[in-house]
Formats: C-alpha cells, structure tokens, sequence
C-alpha cells in the first residue's frame, strides 16, 4: 500500500507587529481542540492548532540491509501513523527586545513507511530499538521549583500533555562540519550538555556526517544511517543553501514526529545554524556565550520547547544579549519535556 503523507511546515520570524493569523504559543495550561495532528493541514494564513541504559549499538552509515519481500499487506494494527514535521522555529542572533511575526508556509511531501508480507517487514525502524524499560534520567530534581512562561512545539493529539522524546532511548546526533566556523564543536556540545542536563534525555554523538539541510529531509534513511530512525541532524549553513536562513536568522530548529495509537512521540530533528550570523559574533566580547545560547535555543526547540513573550526567557524569539542560559521558565518547560512516556512502538 502506499505510504502516508509527511506533513513539514516552517515558521518565518520578522521584525514588525503580530501578523494577521501569526501563530500564538502552545500554552500547557490552554491546550486547544485538535493537538498536534493538526499540524500536518494548516494554512499560511490560518491559525495553527495549539498546542543502567541500553548498550549503545554502533550503526551502519551505508550498506544497509535491504528490506526483502514482495507481498504488500495493510498496516497492522499499531503500526506507526504518518511522520508529522513540526513547524521550525527562526531566531535572530543581536535584536536585544524585540515584537516578532510569523508568516507560515506548509507543504506536503511524500513519506515511507510500508509494511511487506506477513512478516510485516517495514521500511521504518525496527519497533522500540534501544528502548529501556524505565527512563535513562530524569530532570534535576531542583526542577519542580521552577516557574515560568513556557511553551511546548506541539501537544498530544488528546490535548493532555506535549509531544515528547522518548526518555527510554538516547537521543543520536550527527553534525555536518561544512563551513564551521571556530568553536563549532564548543557550542553543539555545550548545548547538548544543557538540554540534556535540564530534561535528562541521554544524547549520543554519531560522529560527522555528509547530509545536507533539507526542508524535506526523510526521518527514516536506512541507506545513511542504517535502519533506525535518522539522528538529529546539526548543519552550518547559509541563505543560499538554506533560504529560511535569509535575513538577520541566526538558525532553526524543530522536529519530526510519528503517532501510535494516538500517541505521537519525536523521533528525530534538525537543527540549521548560518555560519555567516554566528562566526562574527564569537570574535565580540561575550560572543561565545550569546552564541552557546542560539545553539541551545534551537536544540530546545528540537525536543519540543517553544517560544515565550518574555525576553528574560532563553526561549524568546529575538536573542537578549544578557540571556545566553535557560531561565526558570525555560527549566520548567524541558523538565515536562524529560517526563514523557517511553514509546516501545516506534
């Protein structure tokens, strides 16, 4: 049977007043009626819908196993629904407090996820690979102080909680080294250090990577990656090859997510970051730490944190140069997004 639909949209952030129809936060507390399912059909002008570890196996970046059959039969039942592509959150590097817009565009792209014979061979991952019985962390206990404004990418189809990682499963990263600029490895660690120690989800460093940006990149590339889901992807780029990098955008970041039985979980994500934005401003003072802080924003955005109207959050959507680290709100907001369920069937 054919394969569903993979739905990506992005978000474009501008200096100017709320557009007509500019989406609002997902708010926790005020969830509306649709969830994250409704992503995947929003208009440009519409109003979006609200919002010890297993053993780490090494994987194959080419040469992957082929998926042998010829005998096409239905889904099975609680098989993966389609890959959902949330929108991608746009940040500017040196606006100190700035009133932001956004203008949506979505498109519609073909996906795989097929199902082969009897034996229900798919041409998706294996179901619940690397996935442990209990949770590999936890977010720091001082956590359940934390108060805030947050917000959170997407919600769960029912309303009743955000979209999440796993938290029974390491989250694996690649980075493409293109273009770097110097320190590039300082800031994708220390902001994967960061989300990692305010969640407790576990990141895994794959090492480098050939692949590109790609507004439609595929969630599964058995051929890449070998057959598990694609790791989050870290690209340096610039307008040229990334055009959601025109302008004064310092990056972006968002995720792509996959439905079992009416739940969705994450399961990878990309984030694009403009060399020509970020490599003058390590050469400033204080640069480095503004820098760590882009990266971190758009890494927070990939595990399901969105953006807040206060700039004294890290979440806000024009950089303050006096907030290079997550405050309380933003500590509040990835706790919630480290206390997800486990998903041993994706």
């Amino acid at each position: 049977m054919s394969g569903p639909d993979v739905a990506r949209a992005g978000t474009r952030w501008r200096e100017a007043g709320p557009a007509v129809g500019a989406p609002d936060p997902v708010a926790p507390s005020a969830p509306r009626a649709g969830g994250a399912a409704a992503f995947g059909s929003w208009s440009p002008q519409g109003e979006p819908p609200p919002v010890g570890g297993p053993e780490v196996l090494p994987w194959p970046t080419a040469g992957a196993p082929e998926v042998l059959g010829s005998t096409w039969a239905p889904r099975p039942v609680g098989a993966p629904g389609p890959v959902v592509l949330l929108p991608t959150r746009r940040r500017r590097p040196l606006a100190a407090v700035a009133a932001v817009a956004a203008v949506v565009t979505a498109g519609l792209v073909s996906g795989a996820a097929w199902w082969v014979g009897e034996e229900s061979a798919r041409l998706a991952p294996p179901r619940g690979l690397e996935e442990a019985a209990a949770p590999l962390g936890a977010p720091p206990p001082e956590s359940a102080l934390d108060e805030g404004p947050h917000t959170f990418s997407a919600l769960q189809p029912d309303g009743a909680g955000p979209v999440t990682y796993s938290p029974c499963r390491p989250i694996h990263y690649v980075v493409r080294p293109d273009g770097a600029p110097p320190q590039a490895d300082l800031l994708v660690r220390t902001a994967v250090e960061r989300v990692s120690a305010a969640t407790g989800l576990q990141f895994v460093a794959d090492g480098a990577t050939d692949e590109g940006p790609d507004p439609d990149r595929k969630a599964y590339q058995p051929d890449r990656y070998g057959r598990r889901w694609a790791p989050v992807l870290f690209t340096w780029s610039d307008e040229v090859e990334t055009p959601g990098l025109a302008g004064d955008v310092a990056g972006t970041g968002g995720s792509a997510s996959v439905t079992v039985d009416g739940r969705a979980v994450y399961v990878t994500g990309e984030v694009t970051l403009d060399t020509a934005e970020l490599a003058p401003l390590l050469e400033s003072p204080n640069g480095t730490a503004v820098a760590i802080g882009v990266v971190t924003h758009e890494l927070a955005h990939v595990v399901g944190l969105g953006h807040v109207d206060d700039p004294a959050q890290l979440m806000y959507p024009s950089t303050n140069l006096a907030v290079t680290a997550f405050s309380a709100g933003d500590r509040a907001g990835l706790a919630a997004l480290g206390r997800g369920a486990c998903a041993p069937d994706v």
